[in-house]
């Protein structure tokens, strides 16, 4: 019997209907698996994954496949997204087999949940170098039943490797560094120089294909060029993200980013957009817009947001987590178009349109086009003797006719789940937009989300919160990410708002995450709360790849959370955190973006500003828009002794605003023309104090 049916997760519910005896990650599965002493088949996916699609076509959906499955194994599938933590345990376990990871991942344990073997994709045929899924299957089978001793000593070390590599990595980078030794800007400054020769000069990012859009290390260098004076750091961001929008990979129609691109150009895209992808996007672009004006930052804001909102959003408030790559079996069909197409929806005007977007009668991949920006469009409108408003309004015509077209299609499936970490990645995301550009809608759609998250996903018993969450029906603790992204959320709805309930309960949630996730050994989260019973082992998790990780983002908040709330072992725990991996960050700086801006939290002290007094929201509201990207800020009518921030502090019929930094307060001034000359005055004293500790290190 396949038991996905009674799931709600629309990858487990995509196989629900395979041949396959497929279980769900629950305890009756190891318990068939112990009684009938059959090895496990645990097979991780994602339901916008391309690769996975396939693999189900060719072996899952086959009888002949699914018989032998069912007669050997005891076989579980289980949606990454949904189970993070399993999936951490069997990637390490692949990547240690064989080098490298991906998706599908199919992993063989033990009946105890220990693996033994893991692979990726494997096709019904023997080609490229890979057996056929039914020669590895009749393989492990055998191995299982012939050389069992054998089997379960590689499970034995597989698992003690992947319990230790998490405590090595951390006692290699900081073994022989005294605990008590100074974070400084040195480590930052080799940190970019390491991150620098990774530019892609040529058409922006990192690195070469296939091409992630970085978007952490895009803050990082936004953050370094404020601090150490550095143009060519501002340039890349700016470089990157232009190139970036004009490509391919990101919707030139519907708005939204799609996951990464196959090429280094951003021309070609692995269709699928994610959610957490385009909250971080929306993240560094509206820092960006802050610190440089640029409206085509700005309008892809908008139109990401757009996205989100009109195809991404659920009624009550949450965000859906993704929508796939393919339509009718087909990668990227959705988003793809032919010339004739555009030519009988566009008439005259259709020329302008080729040029401007790349379209031509070949097509830029396999015969079809992706729509993307070859050309300055300011300078082909100078040409064509146009007057400033001409293209905006010919860009609106053709993106409703095409739109309009578009919605014909099939639609790629939607991922309708609803993570509690991911939303509160794109809750800071629209707090941040709100920041930058000032529009109310994205300050209440953060609000909503939040409120939403708090409700949706809170256990029964009131002890913590779900990770997930579907038609009305919350499951599974919630992880490490969870918590931390949550607590970043409430902080930066904070910032907007300055309504101290969110400030309180990023408090409640930080004491919890501390309770319930800190090793006080290594000073490090583990990814698994203390309760948690159904997996193998508990790991840490320290890279910040495609998400940040929520060690760093912890790091983050409690430095934060330090300056708020007047916290001494916030800020001494993130130190110790932030020493450990000091060593780590400057060698590989690509992979700990958000671990780079806990340390410029750490090494620069934030701006502590007080807005106080009847004008307190129009101020407040000036000086969001400002890239001020290391400020701790409050704002009220009035003082509030329970913060040292606003602590004695009364405006009266007048307006203040307060200025400390490094546990030095400026005389309050009372106009934000005084302010902006403050806060830029501080930039030149804080790069002077750079320069200077830098040559007495």
């Amino acid at each position: 019997m396949n038991r996905l049916q009674f799931e709600t997760s629309p990858y487990l519910l995509q196989h629900a209907h395979n041949p396959v005896e497929w279980h769900a990650w629950k305890p009756e599965a190891f318990e068939k698996a112990r009684r009938e002493d059959k090895p496990i088949l645990v097979s991780i996916g994602y339901s916008t994954c391309h690769w996975c699609h396939v693999m189900e076509r060719e072996s899952f959906e086959d009888e002949q496949t699914a018989a032998i499955m069912n007669e050997h194994f005891v076989n579980i599938k289980v949606d990454r997204e949904e189970r993070p933590d399993v999936d951490h345990i069997y990637m390490e376990a692949c990547q240690i087999i064989s080098g490298s990871g991906g998706w599908p991942l199919n992993c063989f344990l033990l009946p105890d949940g220990r693996p033994f073997y893991a692979g990726t994709y494997y096709p019904p045929q023997p080609a490229h170098n890979r057996p056929s899924w039914i020669q590895l299957l009749h393989h492990i089978s055998g191995l299982y039943r012939e050389k069992r001793s054998t089997v379960e000593d590689q499970a034995k070390q597989l698992t003690e490797i992947i319990k230790n590599s998490d405590e090595s990595l951390v006692r290699r980078s900081w073994s022989g560094v005294e605990t008590s030794s100074a974070l400084n800007p040195v480590s930052l400054q080799n940190a970019f120089q390491r991150l620098k020769e990774s530019f892609d000069e040529t058409d922006g990012g990192f690195g070469g294909a296939p091409k992630f859009p970085g978007a952490m290390n895009l803050q990082f260098l936004l953050r370094y060029e404020q601090y150490f004076d550095a143009p060519e750091a501002l340039d890349h961001v700016v470089f990157s993200l232009e190139n970036m929008i004009g490509g391919g990979i990101y919707d030139q129609l519907g708005g939204g980013f799609a996951r990464y691109a196959t090429d280094k150009a951003w021309l070609v895209p692995h269709f699928e957009k994610m959610l957490y992808d385009n909250a971080l996007l929306v993240r560094a672009m509206s820092e960006a817009y802050q610190r440089t004006g640029l409206d085509l930052f700005r309008e892809t804001i908008e139109e990401t947001l757009q996205w989100v909102d009109r195809e991404m959003t659920h009624p009550e408030g949450g965000f859906f987590s993704a929508l796939d790559a393919d339509s009718e079996g087909v990668e990227g069909k959705f988003y793809l178009w032919d010339k004739a197409e555009i030519d009988a929806l566009l008439g005259e005007s259709a020329v302008h349109f080729h040029a401007l977007y790349g379209v031509s009668e070949a097509g830029n991949w396999e015969h079809r086009n992706i729509l993307w920006r070859p050309i300055d469009e300011d300078e082909y409108a100078h040409l064509q003797g146009w007057d400033e408003e001409k293209l905006p309004a010919l860009r609106r015509e053709w993106k409703e006719l095409l739109m309009t077209e578009r919605a014909k299609r099939v639609r790629p499936g939607l991922d309708d789940k609803i993570l509690l970490g991911w939303n509160a990645m794109m809750a800071s995301a629209y707090a941040g937009a709100y920041a930058a550009l000032g529009t109310e809608a994205y300050r209440e759609t953060a609000e909503r989300n939040i409120r939403f998250l708090l409700g949706a996903m809170k256990r029964e018993d009131g002890q913590g919160l779900y990770h997930t969450w579907k038609d009305g029906r919350a499951q599974y603790d919630a992880f490490l990410d969870d918590y931390a992204l949550l607590v970043e959320a409430l902080l930066d709805v904070y910032s907007i708002t300055f309504n101290t309930e969110y400030l309180e309960l990023a408090r409640k949630w930080t004491e919890y995450t501390l309770a319930h996730f800190l090793d006080n050994e290594s000073k490090m989260f583990y990814f698994t709360g203390a309760s948690q019973q159904d997996i193998p082992l508990r790991r840490k998790d320290l890279y910040d790849l495609a998400m940040p990780s929520g060690n760093s983002t912890m790091a983050c908040n409690l430095l934060r959370l330090r300056l708020w709330l007047d916290e001494p072992k916030y800020g001494e725990l993130a130190v110790a955190m932030l020493q450990r991996v000091k060593e780590l960050l400057e060698r590989h700086p690509g992979s700990f973006g958000m671990w780079m801006t806990a340390m410029m939290l750490a090494v620069f002290p934030p701006k502590e500003i007080a807005v106080v007094g009847k004008e307190w929201e129009k101020w407040s509201r000036s000086i969001l828009g400002r890239y001020l990207p290391h400020k701790v800020m409050m704002a009220s009518e009035r003082g509030d002794e329970r913060y040292p921030l606003l602590a004695g502090k009364e405006g009266g019929d007048k307006t203040y605003i307060y200025v400390c930094e490094s546990y030095a307060c400026q005389m309050p001034v009372d106009t934000l023309e005084a302010f902006a000359q403050l806060v830029e005055g501080k930039r030149v004293k804080c790069m002077a104090w750079i320069i200077f500790r830098s040559k007495n290190i």
